[in-house]
């Protein structure tokens, strides 16, 4: 009897481990009925409508399983969103070829986590790659250029350039570094404050822009408790790119407004807006609406991601309205403490 025991406390702690992975575990005898299942193979087993065709492949695997033919598949849904699987199958043990032992696993992070890599590497390398090799070609040619004048020009020009490399790299550590502290530094701050400082910075890019830059206020008691540095990075980031997509003698209007429950910041131009396609992919890191534009003001790409991460990183949400040549509204929303704002 004692021994019965340990052999049923061991088949619990068994059953309970087989329940904490997130892996699908179906186990099968050489007729097909199921002797196991784990708790992530349940809910396959309660599939919906759309994950009915996983539930074929995971037959069809089980099938050739129990016909001897132990291998890896895959199986993807194509949604939206895309979810992709793979489906092993192999016997219990060698003494045990009868039983069928099925794991499935969802790879859609993790293939979405590559995805992601491996198109990140490539923009990176591809933003470099242009400025780099400008300055390669301009350094080559001032080398050998007497004439002053032209001389002077492509100094500036390698200005520029070298400009442009230091502030990819430079966004490039802000995002990496907003990605993986959180809102770290948090402290009181003064929302009206913020703002001013964000518009005293873009006051001489205005000015050279030929924008003008309007500040409203709606509301009372902006103070606010986070992450000062990532809020004024997100902010100017905004701002920046109102005013670099902006025609002139247009403004670019800043509105700050207070709810029982939020902290709202609106940044709206009159600007060329963002067509329709593209405002889902707007916040993707090196993605750019207008490539010819973005390259001739300077930027980077990544500014809408260290806005959303920002933000994300204070439980907020960065809310866009936008219609191709009238203009774009961004709108940050940052929700309160109670009183704790107060």
């Amino acid at each position: 009897m004692p021994h019965e025991i340990e052999v049923e406390q061991y088949l619990g702690c068994l059953t309970n481990a087989l329940d904490a992975v997130s892996q699908a575990v179906f186990v099968h005898d050489s007729s097909g009925t199921l002797i196991f299942d784990n708790a992530a193979a349940r809910d396959l087993g309660a599939a919906r409508h759309e994950e009915a065709g996983l539930m074929r492949a995971i037959e069809e695997a089980i099938a050739s399983g129990r016909a001897g033919r132990f291998k890896d598949r895959s199986f993807s849904i194509f949604g939206p969103p895309r979810r992709d699987f793979s489906i092993r199958t192999r016997p219990a043990s060698p003494e045990r070829q009868h039983i069928v032992v099925t794991v499935i696993e969802d790879l859609t992070i993790r293939n979405q986590l590559d995805t992601i890599r491996r198109d990140f590497v490539a923009n990176v390398s591809h933003e470099l790659r242009t400025p780099i090799g400008a300055l390669g070609l301009l350094a080559e040619t001032l080398a050998f250029e007497e004439d002053p004048k032209v001389r002077q020009r492509l100094a500036n020009r390698i200005q520029n350039e070298a400009f442009r490399v230091s502030k990819i790299i430079d966004d490039l550590l802000d995002l990496s570094r907003i990605e993986s502290e959180g809102a770290s530094q948090q402290a009181d701050i003064d929302f009206v404050e913020l703002v001013t400082e964000v518009l005293d910075q873009a006051a001489p890019a205005a000015e050279l822009a030929g924008v003008s830059l309007q500040f409203e206020l709606s509301g009372s008691n902006f103070m606010y408790h986070g992450d000062k540095r990532q809020l004024r990075s997100a902010l100017a980031n905004l701002v920046d790119n109102s005013i670099k997509y902006s025609e002139k003698e247009s403004s670019v209007n800043l509105e700050l407004t207070r709810t029982p429950s939020t902290i709202e910041i609106s940044v709206i131009d009159h600007g060329i807006g963002i067509p329709q396609k593209d405002l889902e992919r707007i916040f993707e890191r090196f993605y750019r609406v207008d490539q010819a534009r973005s390259r001739q003001t300077g930027g980077t790409g990544l500014g809408l991601s260290i806005v959303r991460h920002a933000v994300g990183n204070h439980n907020g949400v960065v809310e866009v309205e936008s219609r191709e040549g009238s203009g774009s509204t961004f709108r940050i929303v940052l929700p309160t403490k109670g009183e704790e704002q107060k």
